[in-house]
């Protein structure tokens, strides 16, 4: 997958909203001269809700698409998933590493089977909303940048093309792997945005020099006060 040339398509805006309609006008308030977002991510609530048919519709509007569900199974199911999310032509998916060796190398198999080379497989590493204490509280004791990178270096092994990380590790998953990995960066708050409930976070600027390919942002653009103003500003802050 060619990476993103423009400041605008670094972004990747989170269509955190409950159903079609609702993404479909987020999208459109974006939207600049009849121009949309170049990438819009789909997660498990609207997905859940909708189905595959919102992928379609997103896809409509202009939109690639990247399909957040962080699929986490058995080598086989996960497999036959990959291929489904090929089937519907989204350009990048989500699987998490910790489901082993095995597993990431069926889910990258299957998606070259599916012809899905211009499928990005992304590996989530360690989620933004943890912590040391929280890994600490599933039996794992390795800081969270010791994690990501073993994690990283799974996916790395099994010959998937990406990862998902917060911007604090960025730098380590570059000094370790080079170019080898597209990095996709979650956690990511404007200065004048709220950090909710995310732990390990950043400015796009900060996460872009660091080194990351596309920012995933939600709530900073989608729950502005004025989106298209708030999506322009992160726009600002990147060229």
């Amino acid at each position: 997958m060619k990476l993103p040339s423009r400041p605008q398509d670094k972004i990747i805006i989170a269509l955190d909203v409950p159903d079609t309609d609702g993404a479909l006008r987020l999208i459109d308030s974006l939207s600049d001269h009849g121009q949309p977002p170049s990438l819009c991510k789909i997660g498990l609530e609207l997905f859940t809700a909708e189905g595959p048919s919102v992928v379609k519709a997103i896809k409509s509007r202009g939109c690639k698409v990247f399909l957040d569900l962080k699929f986490h199974d058995i080598p086989n199911t996960v497999a036959h998933a990959i291929k489904s999310a090929a089937g519907l032509g989204v350009t990048m998916t989500t699987l998490h590493a910790v489901g082993g060796p095995v597993m990431l190398e069926a889910a990258a198999k299957a998606a070259q089977e599916s012809g899905g080379s211009e499928l990005l497989l992304l590996a989530v590493t360690v989620l933004t909303s943890m912590d040391a204490a929280q890994l600490s509280s599933t039996g794992i004791s390795l800081e969270p940048k010791e994690q990501v990178l073993r994690l990283a270096g799974l996916a790395s092994d099994a010959g998937i093309g990406g990862v998902v990380c917060s911007p604090l590790e960025i730098s380590a998953i570059r000094e370790t792997f080079g170019d080898k990995l597209r990095v996709v960066t979650p956690g990511v708050r404007p200065t004048w945005a709220a950090t909710g409930d995310q732990k390990r976070v950043m400015t796009p600027a900060e996460a872009v020099k660091a080194g990351s390919d596309w920012l995933v942002i939600g709530r900073p653009i989608t729950a502005a006060e004025n989106p298209k103003e708030a999506y322009a500003k992160v726009v600002e802050e990147l060229i």
